[in-house]
């Protein structure tokens, strides 16, 4: 009878064009009680999918789903979507790029399609494959899989993270949802996490598995689980990992490597060109995502080009070198030039935008770059994961130094004294190259996880355990087990400190800051450079075709090099720092002490110490500030968060 006793409702809404996804699995046949918690999460994932909302109930499982359509934007392929017996539906959050070859070996096999687009052929092959179904699926995904029949949900998400997804479960029932904001419509304590404050202190974001909130966890990636009324939650990878399982295995030569490479690049470039709305890419005038649009320029004609400039900041303005590529590249070309003003009046929609602390300040203008990309197309490719995967940032040059070049160690570990004794800050040249210096040379005194764990957080251990009001050994137990589990894959081998970024820095910050930024203006963005034949790729290649003492993603450079100007190819790497010291100084510092950081509430709050905290503001505003900006940040962004969750809870 399991046909007939499923009920769904789909609800068309206005015509625009990724996805939210949110459900419960009940042990006992009551899923139609969370009906009203359900409703309230798929509300509140309203910006992630505008264009339709849908939801199922049947005996053990509810599942909420929110539209934004990109492919094959018909109501054929509104979700939850039903196989053709109603016995299987599925919602899904994200994209899957080699679908048709998928498709046509199916229809190979006799089974038909009703509809035009990926999320049948994704069901379909569930139904025909079983558990192993995502081995050979190229995309970025978040998906839920009833099967009315056996009463079980299949649960999973994508290898790197791309598309979020979080879940809570106890004996009686598993709550799983897109952000956090719908996680925290479900009736569940909203206790906050302690170790996870404690990691947000050091590092201004919480690394995976966990979450801000008590029994609330990031579902891993590249895992799926399979859920049974009774049954225990079990995970289950569904791919090999890049690393080691991919360790140097490559015997080639260099150029040989360069043009599977590049083979591979265009390959992954253009499977997501594929879509049916307007489709641009993101052009910082950084190598990666000039090496995106150059490849996508080649395949698709009167190509749109996105990118943010800065009026106030020279420093860090890279409007100039975004206009040599597009003009290189003969793309339409939109350049937004941003002063202080415009990040400052951003801020507020950021804060308001983050379902859980999040205190990467580049999050503002990434905000104001997918707001004004939408207006003009749904999807954007961007350069995401280049440096993560090549040595590109300033750390892997660092790390490079320290392996290769002793006497630059000797120099910088002598100096240390005297580059203490001089300000330090990230918002001047000459206080960062000091700041940059100071942290060379501490953590070139320390093994190569201490030193990796320094140079990725923004304060030290005892820094963050002092800003807390509850001081107990058992957190600083809680945060080296933590530690040692985020870090365990560090050796000597310079691919473990890349395959580290990857499942650190890049899932929990960069890829975090890129979905929620985006999702929270309905824009699609999707990252080639994450195609998982890439990244596997590149993790079977010697260090030094990637990093050598005079070059940082050699590979990517010298593949792109005949499509791009030389002055592009040679640049250095270029940060952005937003002008928080300034605006903590003006307009933002009434509220710092009337509100976010005032002693009093603070005080009466009882997260923080109200002691360590004064010292901190004094710090902020001292002719030295050092990191203080940053941890100032990160401490408002969770101040906001609070009160909006938290103290209406």
């Amino acid at each position: 009878m399991w046909l007939f006793i499923c009920i769904f409702e789909v609800r068309t809404i206005a015509k625009k064009y990724v996805c939210g996804i949110t459900g419960a699995f009940t042990h006992t046949n009551k899923a139609d009680t969370y009906r009203e918690a359900l409703n309230k999460a798929i509300s509140a994932l309203h910006h992630r999918g505008p264009d339709a909302e849908g939801v199922y109930f049947h005996e053990h499982a509810a599942l909420g789903h929110t539209r934004l359509s990109i492919i094959d934007t018909t109501t054929a392929s509104a979700q939850p979507f039903y196989s053709a017996d109603k016995r299987y539906v599925m919602v899904y959050n994200g994209e899957f790029f080699n679908y048709k070859e998928h498709k046509e070996k199916l229809q190979k096999q006799g089974i038909s399609f009703h509809t035009n687009g990926d999320t049948e052929v994704l069901l379909q092959l569930y139904i025909a494959k079983g558990e192993t179904f995502l081995e050979n699926v190229n995309g970025f995904f978040a998906l839920a899989i009833y099967d009315a029949l056996e009463q079980t949900l299949f649960i999973a998400r994508d290898r790197f993270g791309i598309k979020p997804l979080l879940y809570y479960s106890d004996n009686e029932k598993l709550f799983f949802a897109s952000e956090m904001q719908a996680m925290l419509s479900y009736p569940i304590n909203k206790t906050i996490d302690q170790a996870s404050l404690f990691q947000y202190l050091q590092l201004n974001y919480i690394p995976a598995p966990d979450t801000i909130i008590e029994g609330i966890k990031k579902f891993p990636v590249g895992y799926y689980c399979k859920i049974k009324a009774g049954a225990a939650i079990s995970f289950k990878p569904f791919c090999n990992e890049a690393y080691p399982s991919h360790e140097q295995s490559h015997t080639g030569s260099f150029e040989e490597a360069k043009k599977t490479y590049y083979s591979l690049l265009d390959d992954a470039v253009q499977k997501r060109l594929i879509a049916d709305v307007p489709l641009g890419t993101f052009l910082s005038g950084g190598l990666d995502s000039s090496a995106v649009t150059a490849i996508s320029a080649k395949h698709k004609s009167g190509l749109m080009t996105f990118s943010i400039g800065y009026t106030d900041e020279p420093l860090f303005d890279e409007s100039r070198y975004a206009e040599m590529v597009s003009k290189h590249l003969k793309t339409q070309h939109h350049s937004f030039m941003l002063g202080s003003d415009d990040l400052y009046n951003e801020l507020f929609k950021v804060l308001d935008g983050m379902g859980e602390p999040f205190g990467d300040s580049s999050a503002i203008p990434m905000h104001i770059l997918s707001r004004k990309t939408r207006e003009h197309v749904t999807v954007a490719l961007s350069g995401d994961g280049g440096d993560e995967l090549m040595a590109g940032y300033n750390k892997h040059r660092a790390e490079y130094k320290l392996q290769h070049a002793g006497y630059y160690k000797t120099l910088t570990t002598t100096a240390l004294p005297f580059l203490r004794t001089l300000p330090q800050s990230r918002n001047s040249k000459l206080g960062n190259i000091v700041r940059q210096g100071i942290r060379f040379a501490e953590g070139a005194k320390m093994s190569t996880q201490e030193r990796y764990w320094r140079w990725a957080t923004i304060a030290k251990a005892r820094e963050a355990m002092e800003l807390l009001a509850n001081k107990h050994n058992k957190l600083e137990s809680d945060n080296n087990t933590r530690k040692h589990q985020l870090l365990k894959n560090i050796n000597d081998d310079f691919n473990s400190l890349l395959y580290t970024d990857v499942q650190m820095v890049l899932q929990n910050d960069m890829l975090v800051k890129t979905d929620t930024m985006s999702m929270a203006n309905s824009l699609e963005v999707r990252v080639p450079l994450l195609d998982y034949r890439l990244v596997n790729f590149l993790f079977s290649l010697p260090t030094e075709y990637k990093i050598t003492g005079n070059s940082q993603k050699r590979i990517l450079r010298e593949a792109v090099a005949p499509l791009l100007p030389e002055e592009i190819l040679t640049r250095k790497k270029h940060g952005f720092e937003v002008p928080l010291l300034k605006w903590f100084k003006t307009g933002l510092r009434s509220q710092i002490e009337n509100d976010w950081l005032n002693e009093k509430k603070i005080a009466e709050q009882g997260i923080f110490d109200p002691v360590a905290i004064k010292a901190l503001k004094q710090k902020l505003y001292s002719n030295n500030p050092q990191d203080s900006v940053a941890r100032v940040w990160g401490l408002i962004v969770f101040q906001h968060w609070h009160k909006k969750y938290l103290q209406k809870a």
